[in-house]
């Protein structure tokens, strides 16, 4: 509670002085108040929910292993690499109908070549449920970031259709060829 005191203090002198007046506020009832209202906050706050991302993983049966038949004018191949650069060709790895290209991660890389290659697959395919089929091979230089950030890039760029496979030993020559690999 707040109180004033009035006590002037002894007599000294024979002066009439003012009386001084002092303050005393008691804070208890705020200090009560305030740790009820962080009690309330932090019960009825809910906490971020870590988001992941949904990836459906084959079975390991050899059995069930198939090769689809693609259009090569449908597929892209992205190549993840070391120092988080990447590389990326159109069709089959023998006879590329585009590529291979390196570029980078963002919006001015690998992003634009997957904007830009969605609308030219529309475009000859007439449907555009029959979109880009992208293939992500990372590989033993890459990093789990640069598998993110691919993901990322297929969830921004609205690719529905994309898969993650095994590298294979022509294409990892291919990245030590245009210094990739290291």
């Amino acid at each position: 509670m707040a109180e004033l005191d009035t006590s002037g203090g002894g007599k000294k002198g024979g002066k009439v002085r003012t009386k001084k007046m002092s303050t005393r506020v008691d804070l208890t009832a705020m200090v009560d108040l305030a740790f009820l209202l962080i009690t309330f906050f932090m019960l009825t706050t809910t906490l971020s929910k870590p988001q992941a991302m949904d990836v459906a993983m084959p079975d390991k049966d050899e059995k069930q292993q198939e090769q689809l038949d693609v259009a090569d004018n449908r597929t892209m191949t992205v190549l993840l690499g070391s120092g988080n650069r990447l590389e990326w060709y159109m069709g089959s790895m023998e006879k590329p109908l585009e590529g291979p290209t390196v570029e980078g991660f963002g919006k001015n890389g690998i992003r634009k070549a997957l904007i830009e290659k969605q609308k030219q697959v529309v475009g000859i395919t007439g449907d555009p449920k029959k979109g880009l089929i992208v293939i992500i091979k990372p590989s033993d230089k890459s990093n789990y970031r640069n598998l993110v950030d691919i993901l990322d890039e297929m969830k921004i760029s609205n690719t529905q259709q994309y898969a993650i496979v095994d590298i294979t030993a022509p294409e990892i020559e291919l990245l030590k060829r245009d210094n990739i690999y290291n």
